[in-house]
């Protein structure tokens, strides 16, 4: 049953990809993953729209799912979102492996989860995700590295998921998680909002190749981002503000004003990437 597997073996171990042999055992994750969805329907109605985008993944390739970070339930609609059939394997800040005594980290490695050193180019982490994806399984990851709003930390723009993409040569998927900030808001009570995770259009690294090549991976996360924010605030891509969400980081607005990406199905960005392949 895998039951006294450490949390190191569990990060080296797959997890809903092709390979089939040394898995994590799925009974703990299914056992967690019935008891959150069935809570998360119950208090906040969620709803997941646009999943085909992810499904159609399922089984043909490995994905970088990326999503904007409100709230501490984000990671938990990650998860249940993309539930049952694919696991997402959620890149997490190492801190978090060590709560409670090491129970959280071994709860969440269950699932898949593994750790990322925060501030610092983490080879292991890189090494394990590209991993990940080559083997045809579900990457999650947030790059703002905090929740937006909700500590000290200002939000940066990290070019991680465009690194880990390129090294497992995999698409990028936009996500959201809408309403979860509301849950729990500074000096007020616990509310119970209804919650939507929706699935935008998949991206690839190869449109970017017009991008300097320093600046193309930040270039590519900057994009990625602004589909994640355009979906959280229901709006048009052009219409998010970039520069007020990350003062620090690059404005690419010009850039893709005169460059636009092309927006592909699941399928066509399937298609193009077996062409590529063959």
């Amino acid at each position: 049953m895998g039951l006294f597997l450490s949390q190191q073996q569990m990060w080296d171990r797959p997890l809903g990809g092709a390979q089939k042999k040394g898995q994590i055992p799925h009974w703990a994750g299914l056992i967690l993953f019935g008891v959150l969805a069935f809570l998360c329907k119950v208090l906040f109605r969620y709803r997941v729209d646009n999943r085909e985008s992810l499904r159609g993944f399922k089984g043909r390739h490995g994905v970088v799912v990326v999503g904007n970070h409100t709230s501490f339930l984000d990671v938990v609609f990650m998860f249940i979102a993309g539930m049952p059939g694919q696991w997402t394997r959620f890149m997490g800040r190492d801190s978090l492996f060590g709560k409670a005594h090491g129970l959280l980290g071994w709860i969440i490695s269950r699932v898949g989860a593994f750790p990322v050193r925060r501030d610092s180019a983490d080879r292991t982490a890189i090494k394990r995700a590209a991993r990940m994806l080559k083997d045809d399984e579900v990457v999650g990851i947030m790059p703002e590295g905090t929740r937006r709003g909700k500590s000290g930390k200002a939000p940066e723009l990290h070019a991680g998921a465009a690194l880990v993409a390129k090294r497992g040569n995999a698409p990028l998927l936009p996500m959201t998680v809408r309403d979860a900030e509301k849950v729990k808001q500074k000096g007020q009570r616990l509310r119970f909002p209804k919650v939507t995770v929706e699935y935008g259009s998949p991206v690839l690294l190869s449109d970017f190749d017009f991008v300097e090549k320093a600046d193309r991976l930040e270039a590519c996360s900057w994009y990625v981002m602004r589909e994640c924010f355009a979906l959280f605030y229901r709006t048009a891509p052009e219409q998010v503000d970039m520069a007020e969400l990350f003062p620090d980081t690059r404005d690419y607005a010009p850039l893709f004003a005169e460059h636009p990406i092309p927006r592909r199905t699941t399928a066509e960005v399937l298609a193009l990437l077996e062409v590529d392949a063959a």
